[in-house]
């Protein structure tokens, strides 16, 4: 629940769309902005536009699901589409904020990867925590997951986001658990306990991060030596002359999606827009702007190879992946969170 002081800011913010002219020949789209709402732009976006004629007013957040909550109980949506990430949808499904999505006016389910279809939301893209170094300062970098926690063959500081998921992940991957049961070890009190005492031994040298733009940074700085980051970070500073090379061995796997706020004033052009962004073309066109993986596997074989060697789901990428499990850190997250945060202290 919002504290006061959290639910005056949100619907300040809700407020400042308020008394916006929406018509059906215009959409608002809200995203993140960034590289990735430049890519959208080009990608959809404009696309979209000259197809039919219908503009879009794009707006930027930062993910935060109150100022969903805010406009909605404002009794004013003035918002057409959202771009969520996967907790984001996960509890905004729970909560009964979204639309539901009518899947037969957007395509069989069977062509999404795993994980990127859900009853109030349509996958947009496919991104990747991985392990990346800097190719210029460390010649014969790490080559697999496992070389992370290895502190006697590479000493020195590494990067981790502070966050447990994907970290825990990770530790029993380094452990040799296979992707396939990670989550079924993580359910027990014995695998938790497994993933913290290999984390317990690299906690020394780790340098944490909090926000995308960190990861690269640290490495850019020669802070850390080896860092987990998002796979479009590591690419889009090694578009501004960086050489910074990307580990794809137990990558983590999560998807953005496309949801329609519950209320919102034209949901079957929020369809129709949905339904235009996620056609196979129009995803692989997304890869020529920023190295994200099309959530639809029709969709490969319009993705150029130069461009596919830097996506996450190209399957030479994907042989030892895992994808993150939302519902588990929903059902689980609060307790692990609780005892991450503990660890970091002591």
């Amino acid at each position: 629940m919002l504290s006061k002081k959290g639910l005056t800011a949100a619907l300040a913010w809700a407020a400042l769309f308020s008394t916006a002219s929406w018509a059906d020949d215009s959409l608002s789209i809200m995203s993140f902005g960034g590289a990735y709402q430049a890519a959208q732009h080009k990608a959809e976006f404009e696309p979209y536009t000259a197809k039919t004629g219908i503009k879009i007013s794009e707006q930027e957040y930062g993910g935060e699901i109150a100022k969903i909550k805010a406009m909605i109980q404002s009794g004013n949506v003035t918002l057409d589409v959202i771009d969520v990430d996967a907790p984001t949808l996960q509890q905004g499904c729970d909560e009964g904020i979204y639309e539901m999505i009518d899947w037969s006016q957007i395509g069989a389910k069977s062509e999404w990867l795993p994980g990127a279809t859900s009853e109030c939301g349509v996958g947009t893209i496919v991104y990747s925590t991985m392990l990346a170094y800097d190719g210029a300062k460390l010649k014969n970098g790490p080559t697999k997951l496992a070389d992370l926690f290895d502190t006697v063959k590479f000493p020195g500081k590494r990067g981790l986001w502070k966050n447990p998921a994907t970290n825990l992940e990770f530790a029993l991957l380094a452990y040799g658990v296979k992707p396939a049961d990670v989550y079924k070890t993580l359910s027990t009190k014995e695998g938790v306990d497994r993933a913290f005492k290999k984390l317990d031994t690299i906690k020394k040298d780790v340098v944490w991060w909090e926000s995308g733009a960190q990861a690269p940074q640290l490495l850019a700085s020669g802070e850390v030596m080896m860092t987990t980051a998002w796979n479009g970070r590591i690419f889009n500073a090694n578009k501004e002359g960086k050489q910074f090379k990307i580990v794809w061995d137990n990558q983590i796997l999560d998807s953005n999606y496309w949801a329609i706020p519950k209320g919102a004033k034209n949901v079957k052009g929020s369809i129709a827009f949905i339904k235009f962004a996620v056609a196979p073309e129009n995803l692989a066109n997304m890869t020529k702007y920023i190295p994200y993986g099309p959530v639809r596997t029709t969709a490969a074989k319009f993705v150029t190879p130069e461009d596919a060697a830097n996506l996450p789901t190209s399957p030479q990428n994907l042989t030892t992946s895992l994808t993150l499990d939302n519902a588990f850190w929903a059902d689980k997250g609060d307790e692990i969170r609780k005892r991450f945060t503990t660890w970091i202290a002591q």
